[in-house]
């Protein structure tokens, strides 16, 4: 009994030996050195750069994308107008500053509590062709902005294509780590796992307020490739009388 006990620790032993010995040549999955730092991680101040509304009366702020279709052929592009509905338009072409085609979308606003949006655009833009590369603008007069996405390839199972999984960001310094680290790895789309802006966390009259940054925050990335949402439970937020 004691050398069958003995047997089977050499052997666990063994194996543990052949699995770090593996991982000391190999990557074994790791993908970057990145590493989260230990310290607490503070909430990035409304006054921040990478919160900024961005310069021009009624500029579009809060520029993100998704996917538009299921075979990769359209985009649903969103934005935010703060002061008056203006142009739900995007116009858009395969070269930069020439914008051959224009799809035109809806636009809308709700209240929560004490916070009123601002005006939310959705136009989907279609008939796209499989990697190309897509410049677009959006906005009236000289506070329009300019933006470009890149369309996947042809559906097939040997077309490479490269994602990253987000979730959990929120708006502090490791949200901004975080952020510049994905952009930084080559990924062509995020699939977002839920609890977004975790506006929750504040009071009642700064939940919209926050929202509104974030969408400003993510806006660096999420312009200019499909980010693909999930809901999660940060995005539950409560009437102040409930």
């Amino acid at each position: 009994m004691a050398f069958g006990l003995w047997f089977t620790l050499f052997e666990l032993l063994l194996k543990l030996f052949l699995i770090l010995a593996f991982v000391k040549k190999g990557s074994a999955g790791i993908t970057s050195t990145f590493t989260r730092t230990k310290w607490q991680s503070f909430d990035i101040p409304l006054d921040h750069k990478v919160l900024a509304i961005p310069n021009g009366y009624n500029a579009p702020q809060q520029v993100h994308i998704t996917q538009g279709d299921y075979d990769g052929k359209a985009v649903m592009i969103s934005w935010v107008t703060a002061d008056k509905p203006g142009s739900s338009r995007v116009q858009y072409g395969t070269s930069e500053k020439k914008y051959d085609f224009k799809a035109d979308g809806t636009v809308a606003n709700y209240t929560f509590y004490n916070y009123k949006s601002g005006y939310i655009h959705h136009c989907l833009v279609d008939g796209l062709e499989y990697e190309t590369k897509y410049y677009y603008k959006i906005g009236e007069g000289h506070s329009y902005r300019e933006f470009w996405f890149q369309t996947p390839p042809k559906i097939d199972p040997d077309s490479p294509f490269t994602f990253g999984i987000i979730g959990d960001l929120g708006q502090t310094y490791n949200s901004l780590s975080t952020l510049e680290h994905y952009m930084q790895s080559g990924g062509q789309t995020v699939l977002f796992l839920g609890d977004l802006s975790y506006a929750d966390r504040y009071q009642y009259n700064d939940v919209g307020i926050r929202w509104d940054s974030w969408g400003r925050f993510i806006e660096r990335s999420a312009a200019y490739q499909p980010w693909i949402w999930s809901a999660g439970n940060h995005e539950i937020e409560y009437m102040p009388d409930v």
